[in-house]
């Protein structure tokens, strides 16, 4: 049966509609001033003219920010650290989250509560800080990759998955002699697909975006990631170098240069997501639901 709609109902929906593209407008506003200004000209960013949409366009901005080696450099290594950091972590949390979800394990309640406990409370950073500094892990991406692997929330949504995956098929593959390691990674981990594509999603865009720990221990500026060289040319004006051709020193604005380094920035990711859409709200949906 289609369930017809009452008069109210026509108003809460259509009040509801335009709060949220409100808040969307509101929202990419910001985002496209940042475009424009990528594809805009020295005069009319200078005299403040650039609005949703390019003034006077050219690419001179982009073109800068492409080439710049300290830009090439910081790419590569988010690149790197990004595929390392999240591969690392999803497996990581794939594992862990297989015996956690096995209620009839004895003792496996204290240890989830275990794991619970660091969600509220931890170290600090100064203690952070010192055990990376002792164990010699100071200007290396070691501080990015490791710490951050086990990330609780992504166990507990992956351990929920699991558990709403029928116990029949396991117990069917144990009768044919199966291992747990054959079971998880020929069973459970293909059945999983869709909390695996969310998790690596969640990964991907914190490890892109990570750019605090890289400030607090790497010094070198060959290892800087992206986020932190982006970080480093929005609070620091000096840090973004005045081109020696002439021609672009007439079409340079350290402001389009900060714009289109984060319209560049953000590229790999708006990529990717597509890719992982459709993974992205089942796996949220059942973990919620199973959580």
């Amino acid at each position: 049966m289609r369930y017809k709609k009452h008069a109210e109902d026509w108003i809460i929906d259509s009040i509801a509609y335009i709060g949220m593209s409100l808040f969307a407008i509101t929202a990419l506003i910001p985002f496209l001033n940042v475009v424009a200004k990528s594809f805009s000209s020295n005069t009319a960013i200078i005299s403040g003219k650039v609005g949703i949409f390019p003034k006077g366009f050219n690419l001179d901005s982009l073109k800068y920010v492409i080439i710049s080696k300290e830009f090439q450099s910081s790419f590569r290594i988010s690149i790197f650290l990004t595929v390392v950091a999240t591969l690392f972590s999803v497996f990581i949390v794939v594992l862990t989250a297989y015996p956690l979800s096995k209620k009839h394990i004895k003792g496996i309640k204290p240890i989830l509560l275990i794991f619970i406990f660091t969600m509220f409370f931890g170290g600090g950073m100064i203690p952070n800080y010192l055990l990376i500094k002792n164990l010699g892990w100071m200007d290396s991406l070691l501080p990015l990759i490791v710490p951050n692997a086990l990330n609780v929330f992504n166990i507990i949504l992956v351990k929920s998955y699991y558990e709403s995956i029928p116990e029949s098929l396991e117990e069917s593959a144990r009768l044919d002699g199966a291992s747990n390691l054959t079971i998880l990674f020929r069973i459970v981990i293909p059945l999983s697909k869709p909390i695996i594509a969310t998790i690596l999603l969640f990964t991907a865009v914190g490890n892109w975006n990570s750019w605090f720990e890289a400030m607090l221990y790497i010094n070198n500026s060959a290892l800087k990631p992206l986020p932190l060289y982006l970080r480093d040319i929005i609070m620091l004006a000096t840090s973004i170098e005045q081109p020696t051709d002439m021609d672009a020193v007439a079409n340079f604005t350290a402001e389009g240069a900060r714009a289109a380094t984060i319209i560049v920035s953000t590229l790999p990711i708006l990529l990717v997501y597509p890719f992982v859409q459709k993974y992205f709200i089942t796996g949220i949906m059942i973990g919620s639901v199973k959580g």
